[in-house]
């Protein structure tokens, strides 16, 4: 598989020698996940972070009641894991799934361990990652209390722009937080206001 997107992906923060992206190259692997196919599932214990280099992953939890609460997706060229089991190394919540055939470069975390030790300037690339992952969920959770459905709408058309026609409806809907009814009547009204 091409790996120049990741590596392309790590030049946004950090400068690699070719020693190190030959380095990297060996701790990496690569699959390709089928539609609807688990990169992990709820209760299992994560032991590796994803990037995408093609295709579109979520992660979704599902309540008491067997309602999906989609709380991220990952098109090609973002980074996805269950950061609470990965780090905890406890099973973990998330659901994390191929909406499509998907390939991904996946680093375990006892790979990523030594690749700090061997690269310490990657522990600087995935702080920045981590710390970007926690502002944006911060927002979101701020966004679900203090947004109307609308405009949690518009936001979703802002950060994922390729995905509003690639994606299931229900999958939109559930990452906002409303029915697939109620999200066909806001884009119905969106697009009379255009």
């Amino acid at each position: 598989m091409d790996d120049s997107l990741l590596f392309n992906n790590f030049a946004k923060h950090i400068s690699l020698t070719k020693a190190e992206e030959k380095y990297l190259k060996t701790l990496f692997e690569y699959k390709v996940f089928k539609s609807k196919e688990f990169l992990i599932q709820q209760g299992e214990i994560s032991k590796q972070s994803a990037f995408v280099l093609n295709g579109c992953l979520r992660g979704y939890t599902i309540d008491s009641n067997g309602f999906e609460h989609v709380l991220s997706f990952a098109p090609k060229d973002w980074w996805i894991a269950d950061m609470y089991s990965l780090l905890s190394q406890k099973p973990g919540n998330l659901n994390i799934e191929a909406m499509v055939d998907t390939e991904v470069a996946l680093i375990s975390k006892t790979n990523q361990d030594k690749m700090y030790e061997k690269v310490p300037k990657l522990e600087r690339f995935f702080r920045i990652i981590i710390e970007k992952s926690l502002v944006a969920y911060q927002q979101r959770l701020n966004d679900n209390l203090s947004l109307t459905a609308q405009e949690r709408y518009m936001k979703f058309c802002k950060t994922y722009p390729q995905l509003i026609n690639d994606i299931p409806q229900k999958q939109i809907a559930a990452y906002i937080g409303v029915t697939p009814e109620f999200l066909s009547k806001l884009r119905a009204k969106q697009a009379r206001t255009k």
